[in-house]
């Protein structure tokens, strides 16, 4: 098992194997906070601190007969099922972290949990839709200040590989970006999170739009075999005189969503945007008349 799973039902374990998700959520935020290495990482969201990872772990552990979830009107419920005894197959600092986080919040109700997280780390709750109902003007504006606010349009090529969904979310976030255009030619990954229904849903979570360009991909069987940049520069060099030419319109929709005021980012799955062809869609961009936009790679 991952010991990160292992972590989620020791946490449960130590609070009499019964947590609400948001419960769930803000121990497990405030567990990692005492981690040297944290291990898992969080967005903002609805209600404060989320972890998209974490969720899914819930869902697998609850697959495989370790907990259970209940849902009541008001809340829903991680309920251990299966205790193994995995807070003691943790190291030592993590086990005196729980421990630590219980003592000190243990006594905590729900509502005084999220309230203390809002306060303490304002930028996890800027997408909350709770927040004016648990804080005073002064803490608001403490969230408010968090916020960027960009006016002018913008360019962004991202790519996906060795990060999370929540950092990959975070950087979106945190440099405007209100459009993801998705230029895989399949929007499906092994990695989590990067599947075009979860990646959709993340994003909107957080008020971004998510758009699928297929038609702005490249096959798979293209590429096979690029064992150097020359064999990049080669595939990327038909792509530019093929589907960018073919495909027009989906560049040009691209266009028009800049040329409305968003700020637009392109996504596929490379680190090095020059090993990925979302830069020849960028650039491409970048060489049409009336370009009034910069561009930054994430």
């Amino acid at each position: 098992m991952y010991y990160r799973r292992k972590i989620l039902l020791a946490l449960l374990g130590l609070f009499d194997g019964k947590l609400t998700a948001k419960q769930f959520q803000k121990y497990l935020f405030l567990f990692t906070r005492k981690q040297e290495t944290e291990s898992f990482d969080f967005v903002p969201y609805c209600y404060g601190c989320f972890s998209f990872q974490a969720n899914q772990d819930i869902a697998t552990l609850t697959k495989y007969g370790y907990c259970k979830i209940a849902e009541t009107d008001k809340n829903r419920f991680y309920i251990l099922t299966k205790d193994d005894g995995f807070f003691d197959t943790l190291k030592p600092e993590d086990r005196k972290a729980l421990l630590d986080v219980k003592a000190q919040f243990g006594g905590l109700t729900q509502t005084d949990l999220i309230r203390y997280t809002y306060r303490q780390y304002p930028y996890y709750a800027i997408k909350s839709t709770i927040a004016r109902d648990l804080l005073n003007s002064s803490e608001l504006n403490a969230i408010e200040q968090q916020k960027r606010h960009y006016t002018e349009k913008h360019l962004f090529t991202i790519g996906y590989e060795g990060v999370s969904i929540e950092t990959y979310i975070n950087k979106l976030i945190t440099n405007g970006v209100n459009v993801l255009c998705d230029v895989r030619k399949n929007a499906f990954s092994q990695k989590y999170g990067f599947s075009r229904k979860t990646l959709e849903l993340a994003c909107r979570g957080v008020d971004i739009e998510y758009i699928h360009l297929s038609n702005l991909g490249i096959v798979s069987d293209k590429r096979q075999k690029l064992n150097s940049q020359t064999d990049y520069d080669s595939l990327f060099q038909e792509y530019r005189e093929t589907i960018l030419i073919e495909n027009r319109a989906s560049l040009l929709t691209i266009r028009s969503l800049l040329d409305k005021g968003k700020r637009v980012a392109i996504t596929c799955f490379e680190q090095d945007p020059k090993k990925c062809h979302r830069t020849c869609v960028a650039n491409a961009l970048m060489q049409l008349p009336k370009t009034d936009y910069k561009l930054k790679y994430l």
